[in-house]
């Protein structure tokens, strides 16, 4: 099994999975008579019909144990879903480029800052939430809609990848 290197997050190394949002280095511009910055745009929510909603929820994550076996990616075809912490904590990630199904050779991870977050392009394979702290708490923005949004893939024993902890 491969051991996954855990990569910085940064906006372009994440450009082929998604979005980064962070206002680091964002365009923006002044509103509400000069005493507020609008980081506008950060990411595009996506969804595949006229009739989807975008929808903004609430996911609480409990840690896994380290070193993770990663053993499946799941990927949501109709729509993007965008992660945000609420609580400023890294978080990790795991993604494999838009594909029928998942290469393990190509599986990335990433670690954020605390203060970014991320929007998976609809599509891209992803491992579901990753936190790093015992508990954590994410604003998710995705898509509501008729149809089957999750698809998820098994590796074979021999695709299989390790995520060893963050340090």
């Amino acid at each position: 099994m491969r051991t996954l290197t855990i990569e910085p997050l940064t906006k372009e190394a994440f450009a082929p999975f998604g979005d980064v949002i962070e206002t680091d280095g964002s365009d923006h511009f002044m509103i509400n008579n000069g005493s507020t910055m609008r980081f506008h745009k950060l990411a595009t929510v996506e969804t595949a019909t006229p009739e989807d909603k975008a929808i903004i929820s609430i996911f609480r994550a409990d840690a896994q144990d380290m070193p993770l076996t990663v053993s499946m990616l799941e990927r949501h075809p109709l729509g993007s879903q965008a992660f945000i912490p609420l609580l400023g904590n890294p978080f990790l990630i795991v993604v494999a480029p838009l594909g029928d199904v998942p290469v393990s050779g190509l599986v990335r991870a990433f670690v954020t800052n605390g203060r970014q977050g991320i929007n998976y392009h609809r599509g891209v394979w992803h491992h579901p939430v990753l936190t790093i702290e015992k508990r954590d708490d994410f604003l998710v923005v995705d898509r509501s809609g008729t149809g089957n949004n999750c698809d998820e893939h098994f590796f074979k024993e021999d695709e299989r990848l390790i995520l060893a902890p963050h340090q």
